[in-house]
């Protein structure tokens, strides 16, 4: 992730301890690091890293100014008048702080230049095969959701099966000899008792669960919670597990992301307030992916957010493309170190350099790719055991239609 994206912004003033002032300005927090602008001259005058943050809290300076403070190794950087409130910026801070969002980037950049290639390689794979199972299991609920609405199919196929028997019966006359109504009264119709059925949300799993900091319709206060993301919809819960906000898939009209730490879900009404909430987290990007397999028509990436998408694709979705090109290549002059990597397609770029990879990432990322072909073809066999059971539903729904429509004019003739 670029170390320039700015996640968010606050208007504050900062304590200069050489001048022993308050310099007004803006604290602005990126992938890495916590930086302060001063308004009248426009110089940096903080820029340190989140992973070399002690402590953050909340102060108050000389007894009157609520002030938050961060304890950077044995430095102590003030800030104080921050909008839209001091709650809000404690609240994103501490949140990117205790995800330990740049320890993970930090150490994966400072390891690129040390590790090999085998490991940045099984580091790309890796996140392809959990893009795949992600996207597998969205396919498995949408499955679930075919077979549903086959069964529901059948019982209506049942259904008008019975109708068309008791037509028949109020069609035939009164002294028709196969007819049951000289010597059978009707008996009275009881209802048929179906067994409860269980409730979905119980029985499906849960896609993906992350910390997430909360802000509802137009309320400034930001807030920590959990988003929860589920075959059938979004749930967001505050940090007590309370539930704030549930949308089902159907009901959700836009989602902006904002930045790739950033997004907005909106759904709308007539003649009442919009529901929407604004959710940041560090681990976002984990699942934009899979909104986007869902909302593909209706995410939007926002102009801080397009280079995170690409295209339209995640950053992760682009690493699954260019995965197998270089896997081939990689893989190759692990077993055949005369092979240069990327020789197959000739360019200069990819015959610069030869590089070596060891055994044992060699049979790990074989295993890796062996996982990815699995499921690949389970992928394949379930798409196309959703386009038979589209074809079934098709057929099943011009089958009822055409009863309907038929028992509707035997009926009229009753009448």
């Amino acid at each position: 992730m670029n170390e320039d994206i700015r996640i968010h912004s606050w208007p504050c003033s900062y304590y200069l301890d050489t001048s022993k002032q308050w310099i007004p300005g803006k604290l602005s927090l990126t992938p890495l690091s916590i930086k302060f602008t001063a308004d009248k001259t426009g110089e940096l005058l903080v820029d340190f890293r989140l992973s070399g943050i002690s402590e953050i809290k909340k102060e108050s300076s000389h007894l009157i100014f609520s002030s938050l403070t961060i304890l950077e190794k044995s430095t102590k950087h003030w800030f104080s008048s921050l909008h839209p409130n001091r709650n809000v910026v404690f609240n994103i801070l501490e949140h990117f702080w205790r995800e330990q969002l740049v320890s993970g980037q930090e150490a994966g950049a400072g390891a690129a230049l040390e590790s090999s290639k085998g490991k940045e390689l099984t580091g790309m794979l890796e996140g392809s095969q959990k893009r795949l199972e992600d996207t597998a299991k969205v396919l498995h609920s949408q499955g679930e959701q075919f077979d549903n609405i086959m069964r529901g199919l059948h019982k209506i196929e049942g259904d008008m099966d019975v109708a068309d028997r008791l037509l028949t019966e109020l069609e035939s006359p009164s002294w028709w000899p196969f007819s049951t109504k000289l010597w059978k009264t009707p008996l009275e119709a009881k209802p048929k008792e179906s067994p409860a059925a269980p409730d979905p949300r119980a029985q499906e799993g849960i896609l993906l669960r992350i910390p997430v900091i909360v802000t509802r319709g137009t309320d400034s206060g930001a807030k920590p919670g959990k988003l929860t993301v589920l075959p059938w919809g979004l749930e967001i819960e505050d940090c007590n597990s309370q539930l704030l906000q549930r949308f089902q898939w159907r009901d959700v009209d836009e989602i902006r992301v904002r930045t790739p730490y950033e997004i907005s879900v909106r759904q709308r009404f007539v003649g009442r307030p919009d529901a929407s909430c604004r959710l940041l987290a560090a681990r976002m990007p984990q699942a934009i992916p899979i909104l986007q397999a869902r909302f593909s028509g209706k995410i939007q990436f926002l102009e801080d957010a397009l280079g995170f998408a690409g295209a339209g694709k995640s950053p992760q979705a682009d690493l699954g493309t260019s995965v197998w090109q270089a896997a081939t290549g990689f893989l190759g002059a692990a077993v055949n170190p005369a092979f240069p990597a990327g020789s197959a397609e000739g360019t200069g770029k990819e015959q610069v350099q030869l590089q070596k990879i060891s055994q044992e990432e060699a049979k790990e990322l074989q295993q890796i790719l062996r996982k990815l072909k699995g499921l690949a073809l389970e992928t394949e066999a379930e798409l196309e055991r959703q386009d038979e059971a589209l074809d079934g539903i098709g057929s099943s729904v011009e089958r009822a239609t055409l009863g309907i429509a038929r028992h509707s004019r035997r009926m009229r003739k009753l009448t």
